[in-house]
């Protein structure tokens, strides 16, 4: 049997006053994962272990079945490995944002989304200024970029932008959790304030004031790590012969580099809501006949969550209930081999707080064959009652990928 994940990030939510108390899923339009839950079986999942931050590599490092303990390393080497920069084990990687900043205040943590070309040249320009034998900058996606620092130490307080919309900047600067780490911190701080003073001024945030759009007006460096240790998910699972990635996200692509999937490009995979649903699906089920595994991570409930955008996250779920989960499910049927199912998000991004947090997950699992459990409706209430129960870590895929055949 082979095996594909369909990942919503940040797709559960809290109840909505203006959806009559409703979360997103329990009032959006999904007949394909109400289908699935129907015909399935459903559950709780912690994605977040106690005393981890509930970031997206944390959660998706737990879905895959990872123990934080002995692999987190930040986000930044993560998607370093995406982006095929090498962290050298005398290096520190961390995720570095473009954002923007309004009289002394976090606007938002991804600059308006600035885009890529945009934030390309900003990123190399940075790199010119404030690059040298001990700094680098590389460029990402959009907001998402790299900061690498040569005996940067690990052990900082760094708050992540997405977290802290409209809040003053200066008390959430890089603090030292040791002595040790007090010149990286010092250091990390000197590139905020000197990056701040080199973009306000460059033709492409002036261009973007002119339109109307946020500039990219500072870096926010975040999430520091050194290069993790990660066994492959083959050596973990054997049956994972050959297994991919799909995902607009260097976060997701780098596990997936790490865990040993091929990372897959897919031409209008943006991370947002008009991201490409098609063509993913596409790739999916391309990677699904000489492959046993297929993580799909859509991005886009996230987003919407973070903006605090109630009606554009429905859109979001609606889509991939329609665009993702219908034409899969839909293709499943007619392939000679049988494939499993699961679909979740990571972890919920409330539209109410703009930004992650621990709760529990909803999850289903189907496949040919699998005794349903009572549930009808796949959302946060409904799955509280599913066959599986609560589910921590690696439970989770463990239980899916057991599944025989």
């Amino acid at each position: 049997m082979k095996h594909i994940i369909i990942l919503g990030d940040g797709m559960a939510d809290w109840p909505v006053e203006s959806l009559g108390n409703k979360t997103l899923l329990q009032y959006a339009k999904t007949p394909y994962m109400d289908k699935l839950a129907k015909e399935g079986k459903t559950g709780l999942l912690r994605t977040v272990p106690k005393g981890f931050h509930p970031g997206s590599e944390v959660a998706n490092l737990s879905v895959l079945g990872y123990n934080l303990d002995d692999v987190y390393e930040g986000r930044g080497v993560l998607e370093a490995a995406s982006m095929g920069v090498a962290i050298a084990s005398d290096e520190m990687a961390m995720r570095c944002n473009l954002i923007c900043i309004k009289d002394g205040i976090i606007k938002n943590h991804s600059a308006g989304h600035i885009s890529n070309e945009e934030a390309e040249e900003l990123i190399h320009f940075l790199e010119n200024e404030l690059g040298n034998d001990f700094i680098s900058f590389h460029s990402g996606v959009s907001y998402r970029h790299l900061l690498k620092i040569k005996n940067g130490c690990k052990e900082l307080d760094c708050t992540p932008p997405h977290d802290v919309p409209g809040k003053p900047y200066r008390p959430l600067l890089v603090k030292a959790l040791s002595g040790k780490a007090q010149d990286t911190a010092n250091l990390i701080n000197q590139l905020i304030v000197k990056s701040q003073q080199l973009l306000s001024n460059h033709p492409i945030n002036k261009k973007r004031e002119a339109e109307g759009k946020d500039p990219a007006n500072s870096i926010w460096p975040w999430s520091p790590g050194y290069r993790p240790r990660m066994n492959k998910l083959s050596e973990i699972y054997p049956i994972i012969k050959k297994g991919s990635v799909i995902s607009a996200v260097d976060l997701i692509k780098g596990i997936g580099v790490y865990a040993g999937l091929d990372s897959i490009d897919v031409e209008g995979a943006t991370g947002l809501y008009d991201t490409n649903y098609e063509n993913k699906v596409s790739a999916s089920l391309e990677a699904l006949k000489t492959q046993d595994f297929v993580y799909l991570h859509i991005e886009a409930s996230d987003e919407a969550g973070h903006e605090g955008d109630v009606g554009l996250k429905l859109k979001t779920i609606e889509n991939l209930d329609s665009r993702a989960v219908k034409p899969i499910y839909e293709a499943i049927q007619k392939m000679n081999e049988p494939v499993a199912v699961a679909i979740l998000p990571d972890h919920p991004t409330p539209c109410e707080i703009r930004t992650h947090t621990s709760d529990l997950v909803p999850f289903l699992i189907w496949y040919p064959g699998i005794e349903p459990d009572l549930v009808t409706t796949y959302d946060e209430k409904s799955v509280e009652k599913g066959g599986y129960g609560v589910l921590d870590g690696d439970e989770f895929l463990n239980e899916f990928m057991k599944i025989e055949k």
